[in-house]
């Protein structure tokens, strides 16, 4: 039986290209976000990882669904896969990468290479929806 990894992710778009970050002693990036606490909903989670990790508060009357994928979990056994459930919100602050964030940085679908698995089906997607190059 294969296991799945329950996850939120934040696709922060700004001239066509998309956010990405890479946690310290990883070379791949990913798109911010984690997994929800005990009792958070979707918008409580989000909020509270895109603050601990990008120094940002998402505005939660902003949030809107943008999709869900599921792929291979980079890094984990054979058949272990992440759900992603994704959203796009507005956000006040200026992004800088905090907690295990080494790097953040603003890719395109021609990224992908240096994404997870993960990541790239949503680079495809929103390339496909032509919101990023």
């Amino acid at each position: 039986m294969s296991k799945e990894i329950d996850k939120l992710a934040w696709l922060c778009i700004r001239e066509r290209r998309l956010l990405g970050a890479r946690s310290e002693n990883k070379t791949l990036y990913y798109i911010p976000g984690g997994k929800r606490e005990a009792g958070e909903n979707d918008e409580q989670a989000l909020c509270r990882e895109v603050k601990e990790e990008l120094s940002v508060t998402l505005l939660p009357d902003t949030l809107r669904y943008a999709g869900t994928f599921r792929a291979h979990a980079e890094g984990k056994a054979e058949g272990v896969q992440v759900k992603m459930t994704c959203y796009f919100a507005d956000f006040i602050g200026e992004l800088r990468a905090a907690a295990e964030i080494a790097e953040i940085r603003w890719l395109s679908a021609q990224d992908g290479e240096q994404c997870s698995p993960a990541a790239r089906l949503i680079f495809e997607h929103l390339h496909q929806q032509r919101l990023i190059d």
